[in-house]
């Protein structure tokens, strides 16, 4: 990298608007937030900076609505979470299991049976591009702004908060004034420009789900060399890759591209009739964990089963039956300005737990409350999140459907 600088001439910057809410990311986190904020009343603009709503979930092709449920038949995420994992498979009409698509299972309708819920989690596989669809009018319904192709620059402080988030567009270089900041980046970026503790991960590994459509239909492949639960490198299969640093978030794409090039020449070697084609490969990267913030606390994975006196919601362990954690309103706190929230994978969550919070209830749970605290700083405390009432905040989420029960947070079998 060179040494050498270029001063850049300063400017005055036109103020394109302002906002009660200002979320940065259009993943599923910052879906989340943006509608949970809109539907309580406050002003909302979503800015992303690629073109669809969904992130990995979309663009990635990530399309697993993992568990609502602890996997001992009892439910512990709800609220949005659930809202959204049904809008997923809303316009499915048979299950497709080679193509990785099909409902949740019936018992966990209302009033399903116990018994089958202990056999089978609450779960679905979707259809990308018709989630990709069917978010962006369910987004715009609640009454969010939505900006695409804007990508945040810089972030400017007034005293201990946020006052203007700088950004790039077609309309060229301008500022965005906000009351609450919501960073649901996926990669702390509104944190690491406001100067927040961040920690990063240079353990990502090559990664990309695609589908392949041959004489037998239509196909998911899951592809993706072995990674580390623990976010280490230790346990996996490199080449690894940081998501916060431009040469390997390129390196990343171009190496999974390769990897997929590699497996349907592989394939047609093997099938030579079959006339196999690759289908909608991922557009974006697929990191699972790259930076996130390092908050007042981090959520650990010693802290399973403990409720947490500012407790805002509830998720399960994917990856096994038993576990359940507490996501705590500290884990969505900026230390440095006290207007600034994150959610999604970029909570303060460190590696013993990130696996599970970065999957799509967690940043769903954290996404609907960092969007229902922002309303309420707008409302009560004039955009300081960290003044927001815990009992107002719960309150407000359970009224929403948010599952708040400490008793759910007991082990079970």
């Amino acid at each position: 990298m060179s040494n050498a600088t270029f001063r850049e001439p300063a400017r005055d910057l036109p103020v394109d608007g302002a906002w009660d809410v200002v979320v940065v990311g259009g993943g599923l986190a910052g879906v989340a937030a943006a509608v949970a904020a809109a539907r309580r009343g406050v002003s909302v603009l979503l800015i992303d900076k690629g073109f669809a709503l969904g992130g990995l979930a979309t663009l990635g092709n990530v399309t697993v609505w993992l568990p609502l449920c602890d996997g001992h038949g009892r439910q512990v995420t709800a609220g949005l979470a659930e809202e959204l994992l049904k809008l997923s498979v809303a316009d499915l009409g048979a299950d497709r299991p080679a193509a990785g698509m099909h409902g949740a299972p019936g018992c966990w309708q209302p009033g399903g049976d116990g018994d089958e819920r202990r056999r089978h989690r609450y779960l679905a596989r979707f259809n990308p591009s018709s989630y990709l669809l069917a978010l962006e009018p369910w987004l715009l319904a609640a009454g969010v702004e939505l900006w695409y192709d804007t990508r945040l620059c810089a972030v400017a402080r007034d005293g201990e908060r946020l006052s203007h988030l700088i950004v790039e567009n077609k309309d060229g270089r301008r500022a965005l004034a906000a009351g609450v900041v919501i960073d649901a980046t996926g990669d702390a970026d509104v944190c690491h420009l406001a100067g927040e503790p961040t920690e990063s991960l240079d353990s990502n590994v090559l990664c990309g789900w695609y589908y392949v459509l041959d004489s037998s239909g239509l196909r998911l492949h899951a592809m993706s060399h072995d990674y580390s639960p623990l976010a280490q490198r230790q346990g996996a299969v490199g080449p690894f890759y940081r998501g916060d640093v431009a040469a390997e978030v390129t390196a990343q794409l171009l190496g999974s591209r390769q990897k997929m090039r590699d497996q349907m020449a592989g394939l047609r070697a093997n099938q030579p009739d079959d006339d196999a084609q690759l289908l909608l490969p991922p557009t974006i990267p697929c990191f699972r964990m790259t930076r996130r913030l390092v908050g007042r606390h981090s959520l650990a994975d010693s802290d399973r089963h403990t409720w947490f006196d500012d407790t805002i919601g509830l998720i399960s362990d994917w990856r096994r039956p038993g576990p359940v954690w507490a996501i705590a309103y500290r884990h969505l706190l900026g230390t440095t300005a006290g207007n600034l929230l994150v959610a999604g994978r970029c909570t303060s969550a460190d590696t013993t737990v990130w696996d599970v919070t970065r999957a799509l209830p967690g940043v769903c749970v954290s996404g609907e409350a960092a969007g229902a605290a922002a309303a309420l700083a707008v409302r009560g405390t004039r955009g300081e999140a960290t003044g927001v009432p815990v009992e107002d905040l719960r309150s407000t989420l359970a009224d929403h459907g948010v599952l708040l029960d400490p008793a759910l947070l007991a082990p079970s079998e």
